[in-house]
């Protein structure tokens, strides 16, 4: 959706679906918190009606006996008829671990349970609707045919049409990004919604955009029986956050409130996981997740982080959130079987009522295979590109076929509209020796001939001086003649009126052949990427960047054989979805969402560095930031982040390396680009710029920066002012580049 639409007054708007969550939260307050005094002192089995925990104990299977011999009281609950349930305690052993889990008492899992929920979560998948009002939200599999998700994710069978759901689009146990498989909907062949209960039941195409099967990424049945869940219990919640790559809250979110129809949790979730499935701990889904309940004043209205009116000006990440809001399955059921359908439809419908026997484990199917992704030619004698386990890129009838577990991206030149930055999903390819490349044979794509020419680029570097450091200085010197540093002010725009006049030629954005085979390298002929540290030989994002550009397209022929009454409007909303749900391997330090992905900052190499795929989503588009050591935040090997803040209003991402470059990278771009960044909140503020001055003074210039200058200034004429001149840092008045 757009941020109008999210934000709108009117009844279908966002803030009338948080209105009408809050209210049902506070009219609960005063039960709410006779649960929670229960729960602190006498646990699970007394917070929750009788009736319900017989049923949950029933569903477990267990009895009260064995229930009441370890909780905190010996109080034995009402049953449904008044009387009290009189069963003498039993002695258990192991076969009790589940039952401690649903009291509360001990956090030992079977490992089994992780292993379940990795399976489990291969039917849950990342919405994407393209063109006006587009934007992510999560749904999951309850047939083998139908999704299921919130009215508000896809609200018309127009919408439908225009959106797709990705699976595998998550990490790998190695930590690097699985190619994601990505299906069409098709409402035409089934489309049930209801607005009150947020839902959407929609089919999806039988076969991926690459011939992957909807299939092989299982279901999650649906039971209307009760006894999945009693107040007090936790949850998981497995989601692609702000359209993230898929992400779980694991079992530490409890259910605060059972309603008629819907129920309260606290969960870690952020806007994208609208349409989540709310697991409990046997990994049944007990709620459709659908929106946060926000803390209101008196007056039932929104209330910010800092106790001030919340308004949809100050973004949803100023909301102050109390808790989370589910819709029971069991009432989504029930509606379900009261709709009137024939045919096929009612066929479909008839499948997720009965998707699975009652009260049985979830089934996915286990050892599916990985979804494959065009590469490149073969390279080896065999036929195909060996990679680290085992896997091969093999050539059949002129297509080409991989199945190695990651995802980077490609730029692709189209007359409509520069997309050079749409991506489509394709591996990392493992380490593979250095050859020369051979001339392209006759017949070769554009793309073919692309990489070869990347190829020989990165020949032709081998064979001259990594760094010429007394031509560069003198080059350096030629270049700031004139420039005074007297003043701070005058300073600052005679190098921004420099760097202008001098940025040319201004190349479009084509991280395979500018950044790959020269500007981006180590002396060692090597890539590093600048959050994590990690090494990539550059024949792998070459080659690999050519697998992507075949495959997109691929998907851009398709899109304008599809879409040809599409207006450019349409399109570009397209080529943006597009590039959210596959990003390159080719990070931008200033994040293209704050230049809106024009031209010439899209391109310009100053700010253009390599970075594994993980590391550039796991970054996004958040401003630096220094965390303090004790600060709690999402840590992974590329940095540290913190989307919302342990106070709700903290947005920021610290790489684990590169702090420097990334540093002086984005003053550059701050002093040739003055005025762009920053206009709105969550672009980088003025106040961060003493991060990014300590960040430069903390890591001196180095050589790697300086071949980087001097490679960038061949090809597109201008220099970083921070690389030449470090001392600069302090005599410039930067105050000037926001505003």
């Amino acid at each position: 959706m757009t941020t109008a639409e999210l934000f709108s007054p009117t009844e279908s708007g966002y803030l009338s679906q948080l209105t009408r969550a809050a209210d049902r939260f506070a009219d609960r307050a005063e039960r709410r918190e006779r649960h929670q005094e229960l729960l602190r002192t006498r646990g699970v089995l007394y917070a929750d009606e009788p009736e319900r925990v017989e049923k949950r104990l029933n569903r477990l299977g267990t009895d009260w006996s064995q229930a009441r011999a370890i909780d905190r009281e010996p109080t034995e609950p009402r049953t449904t008829s008044g009387s009290t349930l009189r069963l003498p305690p039993e002695h258990f052993g192991s076969d009790m671990l589940g039952l401690e889990r649903l009291i509360g008492r001990n956090n030992l899992t079977p490992v089994a349970f992780l292993e379940k929920g990795a399976l489990v979560a291969r039917s849950v998948g990342r919405i994407t609707l393209s063109g006006p009002g587009g934007g992510h939200g999560t749904g999951f599999m309850v047939s083998p045919s139908l999704l299921l998700t919130n009215n508000h994710v896809v609200r018309s069978q127009e919408e439908a049409r225009r959106s797709t759901v990705a699976f595998a689009l998550q990490a790998g146990v190695d930590g690097r990004p699985l190619v994601p498989a990505v299906f069409q909907l098709e409402p035409q062949r089934f489309f049930v919604t209801d607005r009150e209960l947020d839902f959407t039941l929609v089919a999806v195409a039988e076969r991926g955009g690459r011939g992957e099967a909807l299939s092989s990424f299982g279901l999650l049945p649906l039971s209307e029986e009760q006894g999945k869940i009693v107040i007090g219990e936790f949850v998981n919640i497995i989601q692609h956050p702000a359209g993230e790559p898929k992400q779980v809250a694991l079992r530490e979110n409890q259910v605060v409130d059972i309603l008629d129809r819907f129920l309260h949790s606290t969960t870690d979730t952020l806007r994208g996981s609208s349409g989540a499935p709310v697991l409990n701990d046997q990994w049944e889904v007990v709620a459709l997740h659908h929106s946060a309940v926000p803390k209101t004043d008196a007056e039932g209205r929104p209330l910010s982080v800092d106790g001030t009116l919340w308004t949809p000006e100050m973004g949803e990440e100023r909301v102050a959130w109390v808790a989370n809001e589910g819709v029971r399955i069991s009432r989504i059921l029930r509606t379900l079987s009261t709709i009137s359908l024939t045919g096929t439809a009612a066929r479909l419908r008839d499948e997720v009522l009965t998707a699975g026997p009652t009260g049985e484990s979830v089934a996915v199917p286990v050892g599916v295979p990985r979804p494959v992704a065009p590469s490149p030619p073969p390279v080896d004698g065999a036929g195909g590109l060996p990679g680290a386990d085992g896997t091969r890129v093999q050539v059949t009838d002129g297509i080409a076929h991989l199945t190695v577990p990651l995802r980077i991206s490609v730029g692709l030149d189209l007359p409509a509209r520069p997309v050079t930055s749409m991506s489509t999903p394709a591996p990392f390819l493992a380490p593979a020796p250095p050859s020369p490349p051979a001339a392209p044979a006759d017949g070769a794509s554009a793309v073919e001939r692309d990489m070869e020419a990347a190829l020989i680029s990165l020949r032709l570097g081998r064979e001259r001086p990594y760094y010429d450091r007394q031509a560069d200085a003198v080059a350096r010197d030629t270049y700031y003649a004139g420039i005074d540093t007297g003043d701070a002010e005058a300073l600052r725009r005679a190098l921004t009126e420099l760097l202008e006049d001098t940025h040319s030629p201004r190349p479009r954005y084509r991280p395979n052949r500018l950044v790959y085979p020269w500007v981006d390298l180590h002396r060692d002929g090597r890539l590093r990427s600048i959050y994590s540290g990690k090494d990539f030989a550059p024949e792998e994002f070459i080659r690999a960047d050519a697998a992507v550009a075949e495959a997109r397209l691929a998907r851009v022929q398709e899109l304008f054989a599809r879409e040809r009454a599409a207006g450019p409007a349409e399109f570009e909303a397209e080529f943006d979805a597009l590039e959210a749900l596959m990003p390159f391997n080719c990070e931008h330090v200033v994040p293209q969402s704050w230049f809106a992905h024009k031209e010439p900052m899209r391109g310009d190499l100053h700010h253009l560095f390599a970075c594994e795929v993980g590391c550039n989503s796991f970054r996004n588009n958040f401003a630096y930031f220094d965390f303090p050591n004790f600060q709690e935040v999402e840590r992974e090997e590329c940095g540290m982040r913190d989307p919302v803040g342990s106070d709700r209003s903290v947005i920021g991402f610290e790489p684990e390396s590169g702090k420097g470059a990334v540093a002086r990278a984005t003053l550059y771009f701050l002093l040739r680009y003055p005025g762009l960044v920053g206009d709105v909140r969550t672009e980088f503020p003025e106040s961060r710029l003493p991060t990014l001055l300590a960040w430069h003074a903390g890591e001196p210039v180095s050589e790697y920066e300086r071949h980087r200058n001097a490679a960038i200034a061949e090809l597109q004429g201008d220099r970083n002012p921070l690389i030449d001149h470090p001392e600069w840092a302090q005599k410039i008045d930067f105050s000037g580049v926001w505003p």
